[in-house]
């Protein structure tokens, strides 16, 4: 395998890694709105060990590129797995910010009720 296919595929590994974090923490903030905490925390930490896939093997790139074993070149597909990565922590931190904002809209629902 050349350096690009080997490059292409580090890259894909990162977006499955995130793709599937991005749908734990989606799944999340559903399980909130039910009032399913626990299960919603769970997804969160499970999305968390995705993530943290992800960050791994994006951390291998960089330590490659800083170590000059890399031409450095960033196509497209980096690139996109990249913003993946961006998007999932933004959806990691709403999700956090729903979970929080169903389980107080529960509690002030049971005090009125």
């Amino acid at each position: 395998m050349d350096e690009m296919e080997e490059l292409q595929m580090t890259c894909f590994e990162i977006i499955g890694y995130v793709g599937t974090a991005k749908s734990c923490y989606i799944n999340a903030i559903s399980k909130a709105k039910e009032g399913a905490f626990d299960e919603a925390e769970a997804l969160i930490k499970e999305g968390d060990v995705a993530y943290n896939g992800g960050h791994d093997v994006h951390m291998k790139l960089l330590q490659a590129d800083a170590a000059g074993e890399r031409n450095g070149e960033a196509p497209l597909i980096l690139l996109h797995a990249e913003d993946q990565m961006a998007g999932t922590e933004t959806c990691k931190l709403m999700a956090l910010n729903f979970i929080d904002t169903y389980r107080e809209l529960q509690e002030l629902k049971a005090k009125l009720a």
